[in-house]
């Protein structure tokens, strides 16, 4: 099983005492979003957890606690944009913060398990293509050695977004532009040792370099893993979305990040609400279980296909 930590919300941020406590435990509850009262409980013990993925923007709190993961096999996902606090109000100043974290992430793990996320990118009349050339490039320079993957991609107007983006001024660029624009990207992760990738777009970037791949990569969890892994594309991920089948334990209007472009949370008052029941020993995160909820064993199992082989090592 690939764990999912989480596309809903930043458990490395703001839960990661709970996502330890989970691990302690081996188990959690999550809750079915399109069926409240449904809540799954899930074995996350080392035996059939063969990666997880987490997804963060801070991945401070974290650190100091990565030895209670030794029995497990990771990567992290981390975004690390040039918006300042109107698009990113709750994130830490990149500069000064979150590239030192992310420097020290990489010494601690590997290089190649963390990758850098630029996305998503947004046009405005503040973050223009020159903007956002800059801000990358800064990024990139201060990130050589430390990382050897990036992954952009344009905004997409969910609806659960669009209510935090209207004030935004969004502007539209076409294909001829965007294809500079991303020419541009590429010469500049090329000249800082990074393979630049797009996650779930539609447009071909291919001839300016930059190719079609996947947030959760059976390729990368292989080589992490040391084995193959016998696992199909996400069905529950859009069409153009390359990321394979994982199980995701996040819960949604949970984030404090505050991003103006966020999907995951679409009611301020109910991340309020659901953050007041947060517990770091509770099985299920920021919920209670009630009498109206039912909860199911979900069958997991590990992945791996026949012995570990140098050629994944």
């Amino acid at each position: 099983m690939i764990l999912s930590a989480s596309r809903r919300t930043d458990i490395p941020n703001y839960y990661s005492e709970w996502f330890l406590n989970r691990i302690k435990d081996g188990y959690v509850y999550v809750r079915n979003p399109m069926n409240i009262h449904q809540v799954s409980k899930i074995n996350i013990t080392s035996k059939v957890v063969d990666c997880i993925v987490f997804w963060t923007k801070n991945p401070e709190s974290m650190l100091d606690k990565l030895e209670q993961l030794k029995d497990y096999k990771y990567y992290f996902q981390f975004t690390l944009t040039g918006y300042g606090k109107d698009i990113e109000p709750f994130v830490p100043h990149k500069r000064n913060e979150m590239i030192p974290v992310f420097q020290r992430l990489s010494a601690m793990i590997g290089k190649e398990k963390v990758v850098w996320r630029y996305d998503p990118i947004i046009f405005t009349q503040v973050y223009s293509e020159e903007y956002h050339l800059k801000a990358f490039h800064e990024i990139a320079s201060s990130l050589n050695g430390y990382c050897t993957r990036v992954i952009i991609s344009f905004v997409d107007l969910y609806a659960k977004a669009k209510k935090n983006m209207k004030n935004l001024k969004i502007m539209d660029r076409n294909q001829k532009e965007l294809f500079e624009f991303a020419s541009k990207l590429a010469e500049i992760a090329q000249n800082n040792g990074m393979e630049i990738e797009t996650c779930a777009e539609l447009i071909d970037l291919s001839f300016c370099g930059i190719k079609h791949s996947s947030c959760i990569d059976k390729d990368m969890i292989e080589k992490i893993v040391g084995s193959p892994v016998k696992v199909q594309k996400d069905k529950n991920q859009r069409e153009e979305c390359g990321c394979v089948e994982s199980v995701e334990i996040g819960a949604y209007n949970t984030c404090i990040n505050g991003c103006r472009y966020c999907y995951a949370n679409d009611n301020d008052e109910q991340v309020r609400a659901n953050r007041a029941l947060y517990d770091v020993y509770s099985p299920i995160l920021c919920s209670k279980i009630t009498e109206e909820d039912k909860i199911t064993e979900r069958v997991v199992k590990s992945l791996k296909e026949g012995q570990i082989s140098l050629f994944f090592v």
